[in-house]
């Protein structure tokens, strides 16, 4: 969910000329006038430069030394504190509506314990106000994470936050296995965007872009173990590098950092506790093997078309599920509650391993995989696999934790054959299927790395090659998704100004709008139905 594109933000070498951040367009175009940064401004309407030409071409080290880029750099500072604040308050909040739903609830009802039918019960209640906030709310809740993480996407609109906001604590608080990266990207982004406009400032679409994945970097600042992750993880999705990468991702950078003081200060104001992915007390891996090198092959062999199948089944769920979204969200809630009272029924584990994204019970996973038979851990990966893809298929979250608990649980299954110990072989299953579902090779390396600590500094040159081979054969099982067939559409004012080479900038309204065509809903402020009738829900 990546507000940093050709579209929105930013543009590649040897692309259009890049308006500089926060400025108006009437400051632009008196600067270019005035012959000030000529070679970088590029008033509205100006065409393109052609390609080949080197003097026009994009100066994104010269444009770092602008005053506007420093007043870019001052807006990502002051963005990262609140935005920072509210991720804060929402990781909380959903930890706090986890340890209600599956805990207090129970307990208030006169129950010792919670009874082992008793996921129906909240999964029933997520997949619900998750399926009403995608039939009724602006910006259906917002984006499925069947798709992953895809670079180009525009910051929501303000009116889809609180629809995004209310799918996403459903889904992540009452037990999906979902996680909250993806969320928080999004509101990050849009919040940031908010903010500038209700300061009054109007800007550019490029710069609103920027502006949104500030906010984006600020709000997934620590959940990833470090802000270093998060901007790392954004990096690599945007599918953007070189200079332009970095004054593009720079103040992204520093909003992470501020937001990453902000959750220590938060942390010692309320003992709520931060967000680390190391795990501790692991045993040392130790130096890797020939025979482990050949595991990793074998690893990342079946990563790759065991994501490829998972996506698709979830996205052949999610294509059903869109014509009643209400029902089939209820349904596909009682499915993931159903996988887990069957695991938990056959194996004498929690539930809690098959429900929620797997962030928490993974480093229980790890310290304790001893305690796990060959046969529970492969009813592991069926049911929480298949658990997955439900809710890939009908709530709102990100794709990550799932994925790495997935890797690392069929990691420790395989570390009961000769040739693999425990911690190499849950390093290359988080590696791998990280990799694979994701496409996101090298943040699947760092996010491996960074959960086992110092005992993954050994076993990173396994993780790597575990990763690269997952994600080229989930690359190669993955037939390439050709151009959208649409019908021609007039060029509007947007279009002429940028030029016939450049696609209009996506904003957050026009974006809303898309979604809402590519969802085949109408888009709002369009009539959806003949008087008298009503659409499906």
């Amino acid at each position: 969910m990546l507000f940093v594109s050709s579209r929105g933000g930013c543009v590649a070498a040897g692309g259009p000329r890049v308006s500089l951040p926060l400025l108006h367009p009437r400051r632009v175009t008196r600067a270019a006038r005035a012959g000030r940064d000529r070679r970088l401004v590029a008033a509205p309407g100006d065409a393109p430069a052609p390609a080949g030409d080197g003097a026009s071409a994009p100066q994104p080290l010269a444009a770092m030394r602008s005053r506007a880029y420093l007043r870019l750099l001052v807006l990502a500072a002051v963005l990262g504190v609140p935005i920072a604040a509210a991720a804060f308050g929402f990781l909380k909040l959903t930890a706090l509506l986890q340890q209600w739903a599956f805990t207090d609830l129970p307990s208030a009802l006169g129950f010792a314990s919670a009874p082992t039918w008793w996921p129906l019960g909240p999964l029933a209640v997520a997949g619900l106000l998750v399926g009403l906030a995608v039939r009724y709310l602006p910006g259906r809740g917002g984006e499925s994470p069947a798709d992953g993480f895809v670079a180009g996407r525009p910051a929501p609109a303000p009116a889809e936050l609180l629809g995004i906001t209310l799918a996403a604590l459903a889904s992540v608080g009452l037990g999906a296995v979902v996680g909250p990266e993806a969320p928080l990207i999004a509101l990050g982004g849009g919040l940031a965007y908010l903010a500038v406009r209700l300061a009054g400032r109007d800007l550019p679409p490029r710069a609103a872009g920027v502006v949104a994945a500030t906010g984006s970097f600020a709000a997934i600042s620590t959940l990833l173990g470090s802000p270093l992750a998060g901007a790392f993880l954004l990096l690599e999705a945007s599918a953007i590098g070189g200079a332009l990468a970095t004054a593009v991702l720079l103040p992204g950078l520093l909003g992470a950092g501020i937001g990453a003081l902000v959750f220590t200060g938060l942390d010692s104001l309320t003992g709520y506790g931060t967000f680390s992915l190391a795990v501790p007390d692991l045993p040392p891996a130790g130096t890797p093997t020939v025979a482990e090198f050949g595991w990793a092959i074998v690893v990342g062999l079946a990563a790759g078309p065991l994501s490829v199948g998972l996506r698709r089944l979830a996205v052949a769920v999610r294509d059903r599920a869109v014509i009643h979204p209400v029902s089939a969200t209820v349904l596909l809630g009682l499915v993931i509650a159903g996988l887990a009272i069957g695991y938990a029924a056959a194996t004498g584990h929690a539930d809690s391993d098959v429900l929620f994204s797997g962030q928490s019970a993974l480093p229980t996973l790890l310290t304790h995989s001893s305690t796990y038979t060959v046969g529970a851990l492969v009813l592991l990966l069926l049911c929480k696999g298949l658990a997955y893809s439900a809710a890939l298929a009908g709530f709102r979250g990100g794709p990550t934790f799932p994925a790495m608990f997935l890797g690392a649980a069929g990691g420790i299954a395989l570390s009961h054959l000769p040739g693999l110990a425990v911690i190499p072989g849950a390093a290359m299953g988080i590696g791998a299927m990280t990799a694979a579902m994701l496409r996101l090779p090298m943040t699947a390396v760092l996010l491996a790395t960074l959960f086992l600590g110092t005992d993954g500094f050994p076993v990173m040159p396994l993780t790597i090659v575990a990763a690269v081979v997952a994600y080229l054969s989930a690359n190669w099982l993955t037939a390439p998704a050709g151009p959208p067939a649409t019908a021609p559409q007039p060029a509007g004012p947007a279009e002429h100004a940028a030029g016939p080479d450049v696609p209009a900038p996506r904003t957050p309204a026009s974006g809303g709008a898309e979604r809402a065509r590519e969802s085949g809903r109408a888009p709002e402020g369009t009539q959806r139905d003949p008087p008298g009738r009503s659409s499906p829900g």
